[in-house]
């Protein structure tokens, strides 16, 4: 290595490859973590975020019980007396208020039963405690962790049992009044949700800490003890202006949180992610990236340095070798191990010029030069549409290297959806084109994950009637782009397809939004007129044509919306239009 740092040209040159390998190294070593970070981060606010969800789902699925439950209350007279009753402000007021209210020929109905029957066990322990007040006390039914329940009558309406804290739960309050005799209120019913059930649901979420944050500055921690340096983090994150962010404290510690506010109740859902413990978490992985990248730019180098080494002595020895030129002295030199670059051709034929002079030299020099531009137009010409497929199978090895399998996969399916597309005769099975669709819809899938699903339910029948390639995704393509809703969570594409007594049936079936009732018309004169086609239907338009082109009169689009939600597109084949393809073909 000394031999070429000795030569100033070689010198700057390596120290121009140090500094850009290390520059590149840093750099993708740097934007590789960055980017796990980045991913690390997003997964745990998708989790938070699920979690929220999962929190307010629970909030509004008591709120329903409990509304179901206030309709049971007015369509029940019995219950709706007892609850009445059960405002008197003591227990004995209740039970002589509720006998005098009763009648023999009707059984006795209980309110704190009925409650307990009908809200704390059908909802699973959430709702804790229900409580009936007048304009001055309330009477109290509190269930413990095994539902067995206590009574309080005639607490004063600002009690502790009464007042709003998100330590407690959250509190639904309805109304009380008797449809029987008129519109005036009698009381009020009071429904506690425990945040400790409510919360408990999410403790199953990857949420590193997460709170609960009143506006007066009230904080629930989720799934763990007392702490005050977690609980100043999440009020000034509940504080925060923003979604999301970091929180700097100090030069190390940066936190990142995640914000949602709820639309039930007056808090927000906080979850803090501490990013040096994130950090910590995968620090096996950043090693591994470290080392690795360390290794590639220690080769690298090392490769740089054997090539400048064997470069600087081949230019030594030209450097002598035009000397010798210089200096009339043709005698032959020592033999020489040449490389097979341009150093090693121009040593050689250094060597070979003392001893055959220039012209030799030009000869064979130039014809080697030519030849190589030959052989090079020669590879141009090859250049076809194998590059496509040849650069997809690149990207897709890269991401099975970066195990990133969906992207492989989608990667893999799309190379092979063009490949058959351009491979495939114009006339192919039923089958083949339920192939390509398929990859399309593959395609679709992963880049809706969760959102789309698709099924395909073909009778084996119709899978070698002859048909026209590529008819099927223009359908399917058309409820991506009219239909399809990315914020829906099931989102559904079906195909059937089954034999009928006179045709064979083809059904494309949708969940989407539909097609308005003046836009469907429009469509179904298009394509029963054969009028020019507007600019959104040409797609449509485009594979009735190609379809009666091929089948003629046998063959019929029947478009609706579907009754629920939708678009269905039924395609008809007669059973004779088929036998006359067939034939046709085996002519």
């Amino acid at each position: 290595m000394g031999s070429f740092l000795q030569i100033k040209i070689y010198r700057h040159k390596f120290i121009a490859y140090v500094i850009f390998v290390v520059a590149i190294g840093i750099t993708l070593g740097t934007l590789t973590c960055a980017m796990l970070l980045n991913q690390w981060v997003g997964n745990s606010r998708i989790e938070a975020a699920n979690a929220f969800s999962r929190v307010e789902n629970e909030l509004q699925y008591d709120a329903d019980r409990i509304e179901a439950y206030m309709q049971r209350i007015y369509s029940n007279t019995g219950l709706m007396d007892d609850a009445r009753s059960f405002l008197s402000s003591s227990a004995e007021g209740y039970l002589t208020s509720r006998l005098q209210n009763s009648q023999f020929s009707q059984p006795l109905v209980s309110f704190p039963e009925d409650v307990k029957t009908y809200l704390y066990s059908w909802a699973q322990g959430e709702i804790t405690q229900i409580s009936t007040h007048t304009d001055k006390y309330g009477n109290v039914v509190r269930f413990n962790d095994n539902g067995i329940a206590s009574f309080t009558f005639g607490l004063p309406n600002t009690d502790e049992a009464f007042r709003d804290t998100l330590m407690k739960g959250f509190v639904y309050r309805k109304k009380l009044s008797d449809p029987t005799s008129g519109p005036q209120e009698f009381g009020e019913l009071r429904f506690l949700v425990s945040s400790e059930q409510i919360f408990k649901s999410v403790q199953s979420f990857r949420l590193g800490n997460a709170a609960a944050v009143s506006p007066s500055g009230e904080i629930y921690l989720i799934g763990s003890g007392p702490d005050r340096d977690l609980e100043e983090l999440s009020r000034l994150a509940a504080a925060n202006g923003r979604s999301h962010g970091i929180i700097s404290r100090g030069v190390l510690k940066h936190i990142f949180f995640v914000s949602f506010p709820s639309t039930k109740f007056n808090f927000k859902f906080v979850s803090i992610i501490d990013l040096s413990m994130l950090i910590r978490q995968h620090a096996g992985m950043l090693i591994t990236i470290f080392l690795i990248v360390l290794t590639a730019m220690i080769s690298v180098l090392l490769l740089i340095a054997y090539n400048m080494r064997d470069d600087a002595l081949f230019l030594r020895r030209i450097i002598q070798s035009i000397g010798r030129v210089k200096m009339a002295n043709f005698t032959p030199n020592r033999p020489a191990r040449y490389r097979r670059n341009e150093y090693g051709m121009i040593a050689r034929e250094l060597d070979d010029m003392i001893q055959q002079l220039d012209k030799h030299i030009r000869n064979e020099y130039l014809l080697k030069i030519k030849q190589q531009e030959t052989e090079m137009k020669a590879l141009q010409r090859q250049i076809n549409p194998h590059f496509l497929y040849n650069t997809l199978e690149v990207i897709r090895s890269t991401a099975l290297v970066n195990q990133d399998k969906d992207t492989a996969d989608a990667i893999a399916t799309l190379g092979t959806l063009y490949r058959e597309i351009v491979k495939k005769e114009n006339i192919i099975s039923i089958a083949s084109e339920l192939e390509l669709l398929q990859k399309y819809l593959e395609i679709m899938e992963f880049k809706y994950p969760e959102r789309f699903y698709y099924q395909v339910n073909v009778e084996p029948a119709l899978l070698l009637i002859p048909t026209v390639k590529f008819w099927m995704q223009p359908l399917a393509e058309n409820f991506f782009i009219h239909g399809f809703n990315a914020n829906h969570e099931f989102n559904l594409y079906v195909v059937n397809g089954f034999e009928a007594e006179d045709c064979y049936v083809l059904e494309f079936v949708d969940n989407g939004c539909g097609i308005p009732p003046e836009r469907l018309r429009t469509v179904r004169s298009t394509m029963s007129n054969h009028d020019e086609p507007s600019s959104n239907s040409i797609g449509l338009r485009n594979v009735y044509t190609r379809l009666h082109f091929f089948y003629g009169d046998g063959f019929s689009i029947e478009i609706a919306n579907n009754e629920e939600s939708g678009v269905n597109i039924s395609v008809r084949i007669s059973k004779e239009v088929i036998e006359h393809v067939q034939t046709d073909d085996c002519g």
